[in-house]
């Protein structure tokens, strides 16, 4: 709860770097110290703003952007999320020239990456960081005599940012897709559905060949709460409720009794506001 400079902020500063952090590039002012600091190449990676075309314009071989998906496949925010909630098998890094579109720029340089069984997008995320790095140092090595490759437009998607709302799991959606619904939201949001009326997290979970109705408590044991979906079951391994810790599913058992037959999920009970005298944060 408390403001930090990024990895990159920091490792710029202990280098030396000059940094510059513009809250947007539709200002002179922020376009003016960029173009003031002369360069072949600018690369972006990550980067919540939307480069404006005398941006894109500034540095003499253009904009490159470090892409975590295999390109026109999950364009926008959320490539690696809606990797997994598809159920793509394969995923990767597309080093492309920026234009004016979102993510339509040609393509220099593509790596495939494939998606484990088990991967959630924090685990996906560091995989595609570490490859990403490696595919833009050898972008750069060759930049003048990589060959665009224009994107094709009917393959495109559109990978649009997760909202909270999506977290919430519908008991009545088959266990392989709730599943991919963990693994996507690990480790934010998390995946949510309640119990007694308070929100319940989860974050570890793996389907099994059960039934029960959707929602209902199968079984509650230390290895894990099994619990019914519209097609088989979800065994729930790690859990947390609302103000407690992430906890497997034995010691969280030992302080939320549940007996097959509970039912999980419907609408959480807010939490209460704060006092009018205390103010918001």
């Amino acid at each position: 709860m408390r403001m930090t400079a990024s990895a990159v902020a920091q490792a710029a500063a202990s280098r030396g770097i000059a940094l510059l952090k513009p809250e947007t590039l539709r200002d002179a002012e922020a376009r003016a110290a960029i173009a003031a600091r002369p360069a072949d190449v600018m690369v972006v990676a990550a980067f919540g703003l939307i480069l404006p075309a005398d941006v894109l314009a500034i540095p003499r071989l253009g904009c490159i952007n470090i892409h975590a998906s295999l390109l026109p496949r999950w364009r926008g925010a959320a490539p690696i999320q809606r990797a997994i909630l598809a159920g793509d098998a394969t995923t990767g890094i597309t080093i492309m020239r920026m234009d004016a579109g979102l993510d339509t720029g040609p393509a220099l340089l593509a790596r495939a990456h494939p998606i484990g069984a088990r991967e959630t997008t924090g685990t996906l995320t560091e995989a595609l960081a570490a490859l990403g790095a490696s595919c833009i140092v050898e972008a750069l090595a060759g930049l003048e005599s990589l060959v665009p490759r224009a994107q094709d437009a009917a393959g495109a998607s559109y990978a649009a940012k997760v909202g909270k709302a999506e977290a919430r799991i519908d008991w009545a959606q088959p266990a392989a897709a709730i599943d991919r619904q963990v693994r996507a939201f690990d480790p934010a949001p998390g995946a949510e559905t309640s119990i007694d009326g308070e929100a319940l997290k989860v974050w570890t979970a793996e389907p099994v060949e059960r039934s029960g109705a959707p929602g209902e408590v199968l079984e509650a044991a230390p290895g894990g709460i099994v619990v019914g979906c519209g097609n088989g079951a979800l065994r729930l391994l790690e859990v947390q409720r609302a103000g407690g810790k992430r906890l497997p599913a034995g010691p969280f058992l030992l302080g939320t009794p549940l007996t097959p037959g509970r039912i999980l999920g419907g609408t959480p009970v807010p939490s209460p506001a704060k006092p009018a005298a205390y103010p918001s944060t």
